[in-house]
């Protein structure tokens, strides 16, 4: 069987016994040492030739959710579609960012904020116990599983302390109850009435899916029906 020769000693043999075959004028490398970098590659226009070189990664798709803690359509979304697409997808794959707030309206009462929201005073408080989640736990594979504990169980409201112990025990219950009593949690629903006020187009409603900074129907019926078929789309 005759000896196999490898690319680069190809080009390299080339370079010896024809100077001149095929070296980019900004080449000033020899041959044995172009498929040695990235960049010594591009200099000499040899990246074809170079098999084994590394590649950049690719962006992560951004996915955002604006959603209500109540909303049926939410639920079903984030639990069905949403969570399981995050646990198969390597984490370089897909950012994600949830912003509880959806329908609700915002006033501004003697210099504090005051929410009503769609589902009543309990979807305002879930939204609120959420946006205090995130950020105590601040890490996005930290506090998804307890949000996804929350929405897939009886309430929403009522089990933060049953989702921390199964999927966050390191997390401080009081800490987070002092966010939803106080001005931070007041604050920080403030700053998701913001972002979901922002959208462009204005989101008409819940759950409302942003892909890569856009939102369009065809885009929400893709990540409805399957997200991550869309995600394995998109991702380059």
């Amino acid at each position: 069987m005759a000896p196999t020769v490898s690319l680069p000693v190809l080009v390299a043999l080339l370079a010896l016994v024809a100077p001149g075959f095929g070296v980019a004028p900004g080449c000033d490398s020899p041959a044995h040492l172009w498929c040695s970098s990235p960049e010594i590659a591009a200099a000499c226009q040899v990246q074809s030739r170079c098999p084994n070189l590394p590649h950049p990664a690719a962006a992560p798709v951004e996915l955002s959710l604006y959603f209500e803690s109540l909303c049926p359509a939410c639920r079903q979304f984030l639990v069905l579609e949403l969570f399981p697409t995050w646990l198969l997808l390597p984490s370089e794959m897909l950012n994600i960012t949830l912003v509880p707030y959806g329908n609700a309206q915002e006033r501004n009462v003697s210099g504090k904020w005051s929410f009503q929201c769609q589902h009543g005073p309990e979807e305002c408080l879930g939204n609120m116990i959420e946006a205090c989640l995130m950020h105590e736990a601040q890490n996005f594979s930290t506090y998804f599983p307890v949000i996804f504990c929350l929405e897939s169980g009886t309430s929403v409201t009522e089990n933060l302390e049953a989702c921390l112990q199964v999927y966050a025990p390191e997390l401080d219950r009081g800490r987070i109850a002092a966010c939803v009593q106080g001005d931070t949690g007041m604050a920080l629903m403030h700053h998701n009435a913001q972002l979901t006020d922002a959208l462009d187009p204005p989101h008409q409603y819940v759950p409302w899916i942003v892909v890569n900074g856009k939102h369009t129907d065809e885009l929400q019926a893709q990540a409805e029906a399957s997200l991550l078929g869309l995600v394995c789309h998109l991702y380059q």
